[in-house]
């Protein structure tokens, strides 16, 4: 067991959850001076309250925390929330797009908010139960590695994370796997050892994202025509929203042949779909482009990257561009490169950055 002789104050931030539990013992057991730290988060009136907050998972946390024998504070975020990440996620779909709002929220409530209240309980860290891992190279840059468990590494949702914010976060999860967090809880009786991992997201409660936009924001999710390249009309859909690119199931059209959403026509509310052959998409510009060193690679480098949460890395190559954007052209073409996703960049084990995919360019 690894212990501090000067002890550094971490404020752990916690949910109630297996993760954010076994961290904050962890680091209790390595001699830190811990902290507990939950945010209340927006859920809907009259609904399912936030998953990171319900009152059950404030209980947990407490119970939890009074174990170890830590302090616990409980703040409300609730509005801040509601304006930062679920009126995005509604404005992306009002915009035709498919958003990601865990990148948003870890950039600006986890990473942003959430560390401005650590550091004003006095900590000198933060840390959280994300599976990945920081490190400092040979000139004292922090450097974002993927966690060593493949099934729950969470790097990607962390690419916007800059040199300032590494230098005060710390994972301990990143290097165990899932498997062996519950065993350390377990062992540890903490009372949220079996508690289910959580899976959708956290401000839907344990509804759909479909029926929470019905309510929400209904002119989002107006039916449309679902037409060919060549403007022939197949169909109805029911609202872009509910359609991904490279879907083929759930379309409600007869075809001669296989059709699949080639992109969403956000404009004329129009759903374009075609055969396998024209899905095919071989490059991407990305906006918003962060990388995690706080400068871009000098020309263009070899990466793999991750156009989605769960895909696997494909091979490409990164060349930056002016104003925040970068282009990324694939060894081989790809049938679901979906705007307004998050696309990582990754060399090895290392996240280099990432961005917003902003459009793509068809297989030549």
């Amino acid at each position: 067991m690894t212990t501090n002789s000067n002890p550094k104050r971490v404020v752990v931030a916690m949910s109630g959850g297996v993760d954010s539990s076994v961290a904050a013992a962890l680091l209790v057991e390595q001699g830190y001076e811990v902290i507990g730290l939950m945010l209340r988060l927006w859920a809907e009136p009259g609904g399912a309250a936030n998953r990171c907050c319900t009152p059950d998972a404030v209980a947990d946390a407490r119970r939890v925390a009074d174990q170890l024998g830590i302090p616990f504070y409980v703040r409300d975020y609730k509005e801040t929330f509601k304006q930062t990440v679920v009126d995005f996620f509604i404005e992306g779909y009002a915009q035709g797009v498919t958003p990601n709002p865990c990148v948003v929220c870890n950039r600006d409530i986890r990473f942003d908010k959430l560390l401005k209240e650590a550091l004003s309980l006095g900590g000198d860290y933060l840390a959280t139960g994300h599976y990945a891992w920081v490190q400092q190279n040979d000139e004292g840059a922090f450097q974002l590695l993927k966690g060593i468990d493949p099934t729950k590494d969470q790097s990607y949702i962390l690419y916007t994370l800059t040199q300032e914010r590494l230098a005060r976060v710390i994972f301990p999860l990143g290097r165990h796997t899932k498997a062996e967090i519950r065993q350390i809880a377990e062992a540890k009786k903490l009372p949220v050892f079996n508690r289910p991992d959580s899976q959708d997201l956290c401000f839907l409660g344990q509804g759909d994202y479909r029926a929470f936009l019905q309510r929400r924001a209904p002119e989002v999710v107006q039916p449309g025509p679902i037409v060919t390249n060549s403007g022939q009309v197949l169909g109805q859909h029911q609202g872009l929203a509910f359609y991904t690119i490279g879907q083929r199931k759930g379309l409600g059209i007869a075809a001669p042949e296989p059709l699949y959403v080639l992109r969403l026509d956000n404009a004329s509310n129009s759903l374009i779909v075609g055969p396998l052959d024209e899905l095919g998409q071989s490059e991407l510009t990305a906006r918003q482009v962060t990388y995690i060193s706080g400068q871009p690679p000098a020309g263009p480098v070899e990466v793999t990257a991750k156009i989605r949460y769960k895909a696997r890395e494909v091979e490409a190559t990164l060349t930056p561009l002016p104003d925040a954007r970068a282009r990324l052209t694939f060894t081989a073409p790809l049938r679901d490169i979906t705007p307004g996703q998050s696309v990582v960049f990754i060399q090895g084990e290392q996240i280099l950055g990432g961005g917003v995919i902003e459009k793509t360019e068809p297989a030549g």
